[in-house]
């Protein structure tokens, strides 16, 4: 599987554009905002169209060039049913709370819950629910890769404070992956990749009861 990414947007989302290379089919993870930045990631991983577009959650600096993309690129939008009002309403999105960023409403086509799996060409996906950081986080896992939104980042958790967020809920989330075994690359919503191993040794919050 190809990947390619860019940080987007003003709080510098890591939007993911990924590639099953057996059959060409691509998928995207998360679109900040739909600009030229977002066009060039487009251009470098080659991709005018797209099957999926895959949602780890439902805030503005997640979901707000969905609109667009799925307008120029195609692809069904995916996200969980906790999180899909954010895809209409700016409140639950945090839209109406900034200046910079414009949610432009659209529909979800494809509602997923945790184990569900979804097939780009030959690279399957399987859905693990990760509440805390939003009622509907979710992780989009394959082989050897996570794609984990907001819920881990590198050294780090989510954000619990805001509407919808739980600390309780988001440590019990963490947990579970930090029993997950197997290795992965893991791809969050800002900052540095990282990888499960790593964060099992350094992350106190994979660690927490």
């Amino acid at each position: 599987m190809k990947i390619c990414s860019a940080p987007i947007g003003d709080i510098h989302t890591n939007c993911y554009i990924i590639t099953d290379e057996a059959s060409g089919e691509s998928a995207a993870v998360d679109c900040a905002v739909f600009d030229a930045d977002y066009e060039a990631l487009l251009r470098t991983a080659g991709v005018s169209s797209l099957k999926y577009i895959l949602l780890t959650h439902g805030h503005f600096d997640h979901i707000s060039g969905v609109k667009r993309l799925k307008d120029v690129c195609g692809g069904q939008i995916v996200i969980h049913p906790e999180d899909a009002a954010c895809l209409t309403d700016p409140k639950k999105s945090l839209n109406s709370y900034v200046h910079y960023a414009s949610l432009e409403p659209v529909s979800p086509d494809l509602l997923i819950e945790e184990g569900s799996e979804l097939l780009l060409g030959q690279t399957k996906i399987t859905v693990m629910h990760t509440p805390g950081h939003t009622p509907g986080s979710v992780c989009y896992l394959t082989e050897d890769t996570m794609f984990c939104g907001d819920t881990l980042f590198r050294q780090s958790m989510g954000r619990t404070d805001l509407p919808g967020g739980s600390t309780l809920t988001l440590l019990v989330s963490l947990s579970r992956i930090g029993k997950m075994e197997g290795e992965y690359a893991i791809y969050p919503g800002h900052g540095e990749t990282t990888t499960l191993a790593y964060e099992k040794r350094n992350n106190r919050y994979l660690k927490m009861k």
